[in-house]
């Protein structure tokens, strides 16, 4: 196994973050896949994970479906790549309605959202991702909306302008966020289900991925699975996408079965640690420790001494840091806590054990 730590002299791979595989924004492959027939579960029973969402959200749906009513309107929040979107479809179709899907950046103008709630059916599901970042316009739109299903329309500007209300067919609106703060109080407090996406245990995952492989026709064999799920980073789309990589690895330099060895190996290769640290998640605790003692430092310090910016290590690196306990906010700034010194080699002092090489995976 190759030593994991990466220190300030080493070479960074070129745009280490841009075509990252444990980045959990969408990129165009993870769409196709996503998008592929039969990938996405189709029912709650197919939907690894999330069980205690999971119960809630079946007596929810059997008690509308019982009063033949809309699903009350529900907000999902929690990282991204868990599954909110996949989610969002299995209600609609446990409802047998349609799920129409769109994000709050494509809803600029008042007419995007009001022509979106015109068209839907009874007891259609309106998806919204994103919906932190609806223009305020758009927000109040949704009040009478979702609290009375009425459309408000305003025509006309000045003293002249007047309201014209039109009826809405009864719909559930989900909305998806990944950051549940910057909702304002009116539009968070008008859902009835407000729940949190937890990360992924390892056996889920490793479940998603023996599941994702048999319908992709990837060979598999016993561990493999495991060894995936320990990087994913507790995130399905980092598990798939782990996936597919290992299964081009494994083609070129192999028979193409998955094997635990190849998995790790190849995994290796891609700078992907046992703990799913990648190059950048390294290097950023090895500054932190190497510059600034552990902690506490800002982080306008780390993203400066890094060479990353503040945005990119405060969403993408700190979440699975923090998660992992690997890394602490205080009131004073970041701390690197004991376990990430005993994962990267260092002694309490900050040095590197003496029996350890610093190299970056794959090198």
């Amino acid at each position: 196994m190759a030593i994991v730590s990466a220190r300030q002299g080493d070479t960074p791979p070129s745009n280490p973050r841009s075509n990252s595989l444990l980045a959990t924004t969408v990129v165009a492959e993870d769409a196709t896949l996503e998008g592929t027939p039969g990938v996405r579960p189709q029912t709650l029973n197919d939907y690894i994970g999330q069980a205690d969402l999971k119960a809630l959200l079946e007596i929810a749906i059997a008690a509308a479906r019982s009063r033949q009513q809309s699903l009350d309107h529900v907000l999902l929040y929690g990282p991204p790549g868990l599954g909110k979107t996949s989610l969002a479809q299995v209600v609609a179709r446990e409802m047998g309605s349609q799920c129409k899907i769109t994000s709050a950046p494509a809803l600029e103008r008042p007419r995007d959202v009001a022509g979106l709630l015109v068209a839907l059916q009874p007891q259609d599901v309106l998806f919204i991702d994103e919906i932190h970042r609806l223009p305020q316009v758009t927000e109040e739109i949704l009040y009478s909306a979702m609290e009375d299903f009425r459309l408000d329309v305003t025509i006309g500007k000045g003293q002249g302008a007047r309201i014209r209300s039109m009826g809405l067919n009864r719909f559930t609106l989900i909305g998806a966020t990944t950051r549940i703060g910057a909702l304002s109080s009116p539009l968070r407090d008008r859902f009835g289900l407000v729940q949190h996406l937890r990360f992924y245990e390892l056996p889920e995952l490793a479940a998603i991925i023996d599941r994702s492989a048999g319908l992709l026709g990837i060979p598999l064999t016993a561990g493999a699975a495991a060894v995936l799920a320990a990087r994913a980073r507790g995130t399905p789309r980092i598990a798939n996408r782990l996936l597919r990589r290992v299964r081009d690895y494994a083609e070129v330099k192999g028979d193409g079965t998955v094997t635990p060895a190849i998995a790790e190996t190849a995994l290796e290769v891609f700078q992907v640690d046992p703990k799913g640290l990648d190059w950048m998640d390294r290097r950023l605790l090895a500054v932190a420790i190497e510059n600034f003692g552990g902690g506490p430092v800002g982080l306008e310090a780390l993203a400066a001494s890094t060479g990353e910016d503040r945005q990119t290590i405060e969403t993408v690196c700190e979440p699975y840091l923090l998660q992992i306990g690997y890394l602490q906010r205080t009131p004073r700034g970041r701390v690197v806590t004991a376990a990430a010194y005993r994962h990267l080699g260092y002694t309490g002092q900050g040095s590197l054990l003496p029996s350890e090489t610093p190299q970056i995976m794959g090198q």
